[in-house]
C-alpha cells in the first residue's frame, strides 16, 4: 500500500512483481547517496524474500527511491505506484536470495505499528516551526540592516547639526558681542 511516510524515507520494491514495500527511515538531511551498501543489500533481501513471485525466482531487480518521489493516481491498481521523476530511481540488478542475511534480519526483527499519519503531521509541524523561525531570523536581520542604513544616512546628513537645541546666537547677547576686538584689529593692521 501507499502509506503516509516521511518525505526523506527510502522506499524499496521488487521491480515488476508484487512484493512488500520496505521503508528505510533516514535522519533529517540525509540523502539517497548516504545509504550504506550493507543497508541497501538488507532492504533488497527483505523485498525479495517477501515477494510471492520474487522469492521463487533465482534473481530479481529491486528499485528504490525517496518516498516523496512516489506517485499514486486513482487509475492505478492497489499496491501499484509510479514515480514523479524516473531519473531519481535506483536499480539493483541480479538480487539473489541470501538466507544468512534474511535469517539474521528475522532474528533481530521488531514489529511496530506506528501511526504514520500522526508522525507525518508532527514532522510537517516541526518543518513549519523551522520555517517560521528562519523567517523571524531573516526579518530581524533585515530590520537591523534598515536601522543601520537609517543611522548611517542621518550621520551623513546635517540634520542633527541643524537642530535648534544645538544652535546659539549672538543677537540676544550684546555684552558678548561687544568684546574687545583690539587685538584682532592690531593683528590686522600689522598685516597690511
Amino acid at each position: 500500500s501507499f502509506a503516509p511516510s516521511h518525505a526523506s524515507d527510502v522506499w524499496f520494491h521488487v521491480e515488476g512483481l508484487s512484493s512488500a514495500h520496505v521503508y528505510c527511515r533516514q535522519q533529517k538531511g540525509q540523502r539517497l547517496n548516504d545509504l550504506t551498501p550493507t543497508l541497501i543489500t538488507e532492504c533488497a533481501q527483505l523485498v525479495k524474500a517477501n515477494s510471492i513471485a520474487g522469492c521463487k525466482q533465482k534473481t530479481v531487480e529491486v528499485v528504490y527511491t525517496k518516498w516523496r518521489n512516489l506517485m499514486k493516481t486513482k487509475s492505478m491498481e492497489p499496491g501499484a505506484v509510479g514515480f514523479r521523476d524516473k531519473t531519481k530511481v535506483r536499480k539493483i540488478a541480479g538480487v539473489e536470495k541470501d538466507n544468512s542475511i534474511v535469517n539474521s534480519l528475522n532474528r533481530s526483527k521488531r514489529e511496530e505499528f506506528p501511526d504514520l499519519a500522526a508522525e507525518q503531521e508532527a514532522r510537517a509541524a516541526e518543518f513549519r516551526r523551522e520555517q517560521k523561525r528562519a523567517k523571524q531570523d531573516q526579518d530581524a536581520r533585515e530590520k537591523e540592516e534598515r536601522r543601520k542604513r537609517i543611522d548611517e544616512k542621518e550621520q551623513r546628513s546635517f540634520k542633527s547639526l541643524m537642530n535648534s537645541e544645538n544652535m546659539t546666537t549672538n543677537s540676544g547677547n550684546l555684552a558678548a558681542a561687544s568684546v574687545d576686538h583690539s587685538a584682532a584689529e592690531a593683528a590686522e593692521e600689522d598685516f597690511m
